[in-house]
């Protein structure tokens, strides 16, 4: 189906047009008739799939620029993702007077606040900024008509459900609730029971957690012969654009000078890295200024890298999850990927609860590991002779006290001299 089809707004479709879509993907067909006619959903699809425009486009079909007031709320789990969302937005809103914005954490109250107060129509937010500007400022949440959750199994795994509920709270009119997610464990249906008021239900691919187009690799290794290996597959494989996952902070950063030093084109990013520095190295690395990125999950979850062709798991990663979202990022958009794994014997355990949740194919380098032992079926090889949950933040009941969800406000607005923690 092609977006013209869509009875979109001229200005869009312009927009749309100048950006190069076209065809909807799967998660965008299913999902726009709905969205369109003010239902509540609940999509599930995998990494990579389009959810972003799925839930970009209608929304500014939705919205009038004429109305004084935030007609859109957009919760999402990291500052990366807001900047790109509301990227997305605001290309596909150019030809509109539509105003989208994003607030979060690490970037000043004062510009986010003279920005509000000047006017937006689609906000983009953190949990934690969010409330930071409920509690200091008048900001109004009453012309809100869609409230849009995404990556929703992220804000769990971030501990930001208190905080969700928290906002959903304070949408105390009658709105449209849209819930997006890769994966969908007892936490989010819980959550969508209590949010969505007989949502449709879009759940595609359900065998298929992980991206179609992403071809599977792995190989054992000894821990000592790990950066060897690695430099042997970025010779032989030379690609396009690459991130290499590790675990830790530690680990990357560790494996940044030697990497450095053999490859010109190589840079880190983690959590660690004032928001400045990580906005500089995510846009260069878009513009294709970098060519290996060493990352944690900090990049693995949501962000949109449209010339990755590998992705190199020099750690795997602990929770079959983060393996999902790490691997995402190659083979976007039906694109073709590769992913390479690197395993040590004490990674089989690990490996087999990675088969059975994320139903890969995989593809094993060199000699194959006696699986049979820890209860999997025996992989295929490329060989013709046969021969750690990532980077989280803390909880962030550590770092703050619980808002108050027990007071409510009337008129979709509130302040308060309390402060919280920004995300």
């Amino acid at each position: 189906m092609k977006f013209s089809e869509c009875g979109l707004k001229p200005e869009i479709l312009r927009a749309l047009e100048d950006i190069g879509y076209r065809d909807l993907t799967p998660i965008q067909e299913e999902t726009f008739p709905h969205i369109l006619k003010g239902r509540d959903l609940l999509a599930m699809a995998e990494t990579g799939s389009g959810k972003t425009g799925a839930c970009a486009v209608p929304i500014v079909q939705a919205s009038d620029p004429d109305v004084d007031g935030i007609q859109a709320l957009i919760l999402v789990p990291t500052r990366e993702l807001a900047q790109q969302y509301v990227s997305e937005i605001s290309s596909i809103a150019r030809h509109t007077k539509l105003a989208p914005f994003c607030v979060y954490g690490g970037f000043s109250m004062d510009v986010q606040k003279a920005k509000l107060k000047h006017g937006v129509d689609i906000l983009v937010a953190t949990p934690g900024r969010l409330i930071d500007l409920l509690y200091k400022t008048d900001l109004a949440l009453n012309k809100v008509q869609t409230f849009v959750l995404d990556e929703a199994d992220e804000m769990m795994d971030m501990g930001f459900i208190e905080d969700v509920k928290f906002i959903k709270d304070c949408l105390i009119h009658e709105h449209q609730t849209l819930m997006f997610s890769a994966t969908m464990p007892s936490e989010i249906e819980s959550l969508a029971r209590e949010s969505l008021n007989d949502p449709v239900k879009i759940h595609l691919n359900k065998d298929k957690v992980t991206p179609s187009s992403v071809e599977h690799r792995f190989q054992m290794i000894p821990s000592s012969k790990r950066f060897s290996a690695l430099c042997e597959f970025l010779d032989a494989e030379k690609p396009k654009q690459a991130i290499i996952f590790c675990n830790t902070r530690i680990g990357a950063d560790k494996l940044e000078r030697p990497l450095k030093q053999r490859y010109s084109g190589a840079e880190i990013i983690h959590g660690g890295f004032e928001q400045g520095k990580r906005t500089s190295i995510i846009e260069r690395f878009r513009r294709q200024k970098i060519q290996l990125l060493v990352a944690t999950d900090l990049a693995g979850r949501g962000l949109d890298f449209t010339h990755v062709t590998h992705i190199i798991n020099y750690e795997l990663s602990r929770a079959p999850e983060n393996y999902t979202h790490r691997t995402g990022r190659a083979g976007r958009m039906g694109r073709k990927g590769i992913a390479y794994t690197m395993m040590t014997s004490m990674d089989l355990r690990g490996w087999n609860k990675l088969m059975a949740q994320s139903r890969v194919k995989p593809i094993w380098t060199g000699k194959i590991p006696d699986i049979c032992k820890t209860g999997s079926t025996k992989p295929r090889s490329d060989d013709s002779s046969g021969n750690s949950t990532g980077e989280k933040r803390p909880s962030r009941s550590f770092n703050r006290r619980k808002p108050n969800r027990n007071r409510r406000p009337n008129s979709g607005s509130f302040s308060r001299k309390s402060s919280t923690q920004s995300s």
